[in-house]
């Protein structure tokens, strides 16, 4: 893997013996070094004993000509290093939060620890592993699941207050934490991030799907786009990445890093400091 942007400063002195190449060479990064690359900004974490202000940030792969899947999975545009970094966007994260037909076509199960990012979690005082929040109108899930039964941390589903009294119980009963995000049946999108932060979770990952993005980013609330560009392409009608009635304008994000592996570009997007919510 190698940084294309920003470009690295090499320094005057030559490199000491035993020494990391710098992030610029193209050599396999270590896990540590991904985290680094994609830490939260830091206003995240909060001061002394007050909650840090929530951040979402959004991964998503996308095939050369704009496929956000092929035959309804993403598995088929990624690669090991995508991979490698989904896991510690996941790492970093407080929350994953992702819509109901994501959960039901992916297969998603709760996320796990992982030892490599143990003390870096610890220091941080995040939990073992992150929280799985699933966006959904309807409940029309199987809280059977162990993404219900079985999470390290409780899964929370968000819904609206007027969503089917049954299926909310039913969601309690399989041990979810049932959040309100709107008055009716739907969920306000630009409710989420201050209500996760409610609960402890302000560093926020959103792996879609596509609906859910576009609904994120049309309210205001997309801080950050992680975007994986796949050397790949499909062709037939996938959905692009954001999937939803265009905005009236292009909202305008700034190329934060790019990193590049096998022909797969890794692109950071954040948007304009005074655009970002206070």
């Amino acid at each position: 893997m190698r940084r294309l942007f920003p470009p690295f400063e090499y320094p005057a002195a030559p490199t000491a013996p035993g020494r990391r190449e710098p992030p610029s060479a193209d050599r396999p990064w270590t896990l540590e070094e991904i985290a680094d690359a994609y830490a939260y900004p830091a206003a995240t974490a909060g001061e002394a004993g007050e909650a840090g202000r929530p951040w979402l940030r959004g991964n998503m792969v996308a095939s050369l000509d704009g496929a956000a899947h092929h035959g309804g999975r993403s598995q088929p545009l990624s690669s090991d290093a995508d991979m490698r970094i989904f896991g510690v966007l996941r790492a970093l994260a407080d929350a994953v939060v992702v819509g109901a037909e994501t959960v039901r076509r992916e297969g998603y199960r709760p996320a796990r620890r992982r030892e490599a990012f143990a003390a870096r979690r610890e220091a941080a005082g995040q939990g073992p592993a992150p929280a799985i929040a699933v966006v959904s109108a309807s409940l029309d899930l199987d809280f059977s699941l162990p993404l219900f039964t079985e999470p390290l941390v409780p899964t929370l589903v968000l819904t609206g207050a007027a969503a089917p009294a049954g299926r909310q119980e039913a969601a309690r009963e399989a041990g979810a934490v049932v959040v309100h995000a709107g008055e009716g049946a739907e969920v306000d999108p630009a409710r989420v991030p201050g209500l996760l932060a409610g609960h402890g979770h302000t560093r926020l990952l959103t792996e879609g799907g596509p609906r859910l993005l576009g609904r994120f980013a049309a309210a205001g609330v997309l801080d950050e786009l992680c975007l994986t560009v796949s050397p790949r392409i499909t062709a037939g009608n996938a959905a692009r990445i954001l999937d939803g009635p265009g905005f009236e304008t292009p909202v305008e994000y700034e190329l934060a890093s790019l990193l590049e592996e096998d022909g797969f570009l890794f692109s950071r997007y954040r948007r304009p400091r005074e655009a970002v919510r206070k």
